[in-house]
């Protein structure tokens, strides 16, 4: 029998997992009203409130998407083309982009003022270029629609493998202005998309909307839901468009326990994910390792953070005595080039062999609510090694000394993310070693800042995955246009008075 839920009580018990009970608090009880949804996470019993406003504007996003998707088949490839160069002309237009940055000058000075990190919202020029550039390349990029991707020959008949749009592709994203740019590009495939990015950059995806995204649907002739906001700071919002099954793929882009929550949530309404999430690369140094090439990939690997920006530092025992001295110096002089100090977490069993004035002294450590004045290295336990640490200005990363390359790579595929891994080795039998021991999307022997769709692939990045809940199916750790499709089967009769 149907009923709805209308009310929660204080202690109530709510199953979870099968075996499993959680209580509703006081607090919970108090907040939840007629017309709200509960969502009860199977893995953990976590309960999660989601008002009834936040669903419906959720669920009006991923309408419009639906309705948009619908139209796409009579849309052109040339339509989709004008499109995305529309776009990039209207963020190249000062006139046009002047509101865009007004209301991003106003979420960064709020974002300041609540003591949020903004150093991933400010829309500078580089940004603004870097947009342009990638709305453009999705222009140049040739649509998969309609590619026969593989056939199969019979006596009288043919059988074609057709690729073709998956439907609507749900996005929610950190607060990064540029990676709302990003989400149009599953247009190119012939989807749809429905997104939601960070409350603290809602004004200036609103206002990319009004200037930029909506006159290019419509000058473009494209269905006016092909690319749906859901404007709604509040992060229930993003949960119930998450939890919406009239997703094609949930893609979720941020970090820690709010994109595991967010990709749960997917999981339990039956859709496909993919995961953007906890970032943080390692560096290890083999036995051969040069200390001027350690210091060089050290160093290019520290220059702002982000996702594949170094985290974790492992040295060989036997190589402590030239190489962390190279590492020392390339991380301050990281710190250097952004006008601060560096801060250093070393594995517990490692401070032996740290400079001892490195665990002495206190310097400003720049963080989002200012300089804050620490100690530039504290001791960490083994199992805080793929802790990713999020900075500022000030490069952060752990130091592990270790026995061997091997035990690097068992403390990465048990404690990291499993994301990004680098071998500072000339040796290409360790080389081979390494890539086939660790456990990781994205392998290389220098920099890992490499790790980027439109930097390495030259073709635009929707986003990266790291194999934190395991390998990807059916495609790269690079989720791209080219991702997001189906195949379709269509079969030709050359005889049609034909049957089995």
């Amino acid at each position: 029998m149907h009923e709805q839920l209308t009310s929660l009580e204080a202690g109530m018990a709510i199953p979870w997992g099968g075996t499993n009970v959680t209580r509703v608090s006081v607090e919970l009880a108090e907040v939840f009203e007629s017309g709200d949804s509960l969502i009860v996470l199977q893995h953990s019993g976590e309960l999660l409130h989601l008002p009834q406003s936040a669903v419906q504007t959720a669920s009006a996003a991923v309408g419009r998407a639906v309705d948009a998707f619908g139209a796409m088949g009579s849309v052109t490839d040339e339509q989709i083309t004008s499109f995305y160069t529309a776009f990039a002309d209207a963020l190249s237009d000062d006139t046009t982009f002047a509101p865009i940055s007004a209301a991003n000058k106003r979420d960064v000075s709020s974002a300041r003022e609540r003591g949020r990190s903004a150093t991933r919202l400010i829309l500078d020029d580089a940004m603004r270029q870097g947009m342009v550039d990638g709305l453009n390349g999705w222009a140049d990029e040739p649509s998969g629609r309609g590619k026969i991707v593989g056939s199969v020959p019979h006596n009288g008949w043919d059988i074609e493998l057709v690729a073709d749009g998956l439907g609507v592709i749900g996005f929610v994203f950190e607060g990064r202005p540029n990676v709302f740019a990003d989400a149009t590009g599953v247009l190119r495939g012939g989807n749809t998309v429905a997104f939601r990015i960070g409350s603290d950059a809602l004004a200036t995806a609103g206002a990319i909307v009004e200037h930029a995204l909506g006159p290019a649907l419509r000058s473009s002739g494209l269905p006016a839901g092909a690319a749906s906001l859901v404007a709604s700071p509040s992060r229930a919002a993003g949960l119930a468009m998450m939890s919406d099954p009239r997703l094609a793929l949930a893609v979720a882009r941020g970090s820690g326990t709010a994109t595991t929550q967010l990709g749960a949530v997917a999981r339990q309404a039956g859709n496909a994910v993919s995961l953007h999430g906890t970032g943080g690369a390692w560096i290890v140094a083999g036995m051969d390792a040069n200390p001027q090439d350690l210091a060089a990939a050290t160093y290019h690997s520290l220059d702002r953070k982000v996702c594949n920006t170094l985290n974790t530092l492992c040295i060989p025992k036997e190589r402590v005595g030239d190489l962390l001295p190279a590492c020392l110096e390339a991380l301050k002089k990281a710190g250097m080039r952004r006008g601060a100090e560096a801060k250093l977490h070393v594995l517990e069993a490692s401070v032996e062999y740290l400079p001892p004035e490195w665990m002495e002294r206190s310097v400003p450590i720049a963080r989002a609510e200012g300089d804050v004045i620490e100690p530039q290295a504290e001791a960490i336990a083994e199992e805080y090694l793929g802790e990713e640490w999020e900075w500022e200005d000030s490069p952060e990363i752990t130091l592990a000394v270790v026995d061997s390359v091997d035990q690097a790579i068992d403390w990465f595929n048990r404690y990291s993310p499993r994301f990004v891994a680098s071998l500072i080795s000339n040796d290409e039998g360790a080389q081979a070693d390494f890539f086939a021991k660790i456990d990781a999307p994205f392998v290389g022997n220098g920099f890992t800042r490499w790790v980027d769709g439109q930097y390495a692939l030259d073709k635009p990045e929707l986003g990266l995955s790291n194999w934190q809940s395991g390998r990807l199916f059916g495609r790269g750790g690079i989720l791209s246009g080219d991702s997001a499709h189906t195949i379709r089967t269509r079969a030709i009769q050359d005889d049609i008075d034909f049957g089995r």
